[in-house]
C-alpha cells in the first residue's frame, strides 16, 4: 500500500541564517479581505532545520512540519528551489 504524506509544506525565502542548524523562513500568503475584497499579503516566519548550515537569506526554499526539535523550531528544510542572487 501506498503512504500518504500528512504533514504539511510551505515555500518560503530565507531571511537569516545566524543561528546554528536554523534557518528563519519568511512565508507569504495571499488572502481576500473579508468585508473589502481586497488581495491582502499576510506573512509569518518559521524556524526550520537546517543540518549543514547550507542556506544563505535570498534562498527560496521548500519547508515541512517536523516534531518539534525546539522550542520554536518545528519545521525541516526539504529543498531548495533556487539559489540567492549575489553581487
Amino acid at each position: 500500500m501506498s503512504e500518504i504524506n500528512l504533514s504539511r509544506t510551505l515555500t518560503g525565502k530565507v531571511v537569516s541564517d545566524k543561528m546554528n542548524k536554523t534557518i528563519t523562513v519568511l512565508v507569504e500568503r495571499k488572502v481576500k479581505h473579508p468585508l473589502y475584497g481586497k488581495i491582502v499579503v499576510r506573512s509569518k516566519k518559521y524556524h526550520a532545520h537546517d543540518e549543514d548550515n547550507a542556506f544563505v537569506p535570498g534562498d527560496l526554499v521548500t519547508i515541512r512540519e517536523c516534531r518539534p526539535i525546539s522550542k520554536t523550531k518545528a519545521w525541516q528544510v526539504v529543498k531548495l528551489l533556487k539559489k540567492a542572487d549575489t553581487v
